[in-house]
């Protein structure tokens, strides 16, 4: 069959291609770095977004862009949610340091929480290797926002397909301590104090 297509910043992190080539996707890229600027090329970014056949799938880095560091503002993650949404695109948010961008975590969720608020089925990954010190302890989530209770279902029975043969039962420790440390509000506003 045909091959969906994924597109993915220039630069980006080095694993995005592999990791969804190896999915079995075809992997282009959208702009995003003016390297003669050294800056955010927004309106290229834009045009790549337009130009893309509907329907398309767009990884986004949801803050801290990996490898630039340079992110949209909330502005033009308005604009570029707009354009998503008129062109019926699937948003993949990665989200690998939430905080470190503007040194919030609210903050740093705007992108995710805006595409939420305007009704996008999407995907967002999170790692809390960075932001809460677990690197090596293989702690993060997948989010997967579904259109419909029928949806979810679905999507929920491919999740178990393709983890149950990966593990049984996943690493738990990191699990734990992000667990009590955002399950509890003194510790929670001690670690955003960190």
């Amino acid at each position: 069959g045909m091959k969906s297509t994924v597109y993915i910043s220039d630069p980006t992190w080095a694993n995005h291609r592999g990791i969804f080539q190896s999915c079995g996707f075809d992997v282009k890229t959208y702009r995003y770095w003016n390297q003669e600027k050294r800056n955010l090329n927004f309106e290229g970014m834009v045009a790549d977004f337009e130009a893309m056949p509907e329907g398309s799938i767009a990884i986004l880095h949801q803050c801290a862009h990996n490898p630039t560091g340079v992110d949209p503002t909330e502005e033009e993650w308005k604009e570029i949610e707009a354009v998503i949404r008129e062109k019926n695109h699937y948003v993949f948010f990665d989200s690998a340091y939430q905080g470190f961008a503007s040194g919030c975590t609210e903050r740093d969720a705007f992108a995710v929480r805006h595409f939420y608020d305007q009704g996008h089925s999407m995907i967002v990954t999170q790692s809390f290797a960075k932001n809460m010190g677990l690197y090596g302890e293989r702690t993060g989530a997948i989010h997967i926002v579904c259109s419909d209770v029928d949806e979810k279902k679905r999507v929920e029975s491919q999740l178990k397909i393709l983890i149950r043969p990966m593990y049984s039962n996943p690493p738990i420790f990191g699990a734990r301590v992000v667990a009590t440390i955002l399950e509890d509000a003194e510790l929670t506003a001690k670690w955003k104090e960190a």
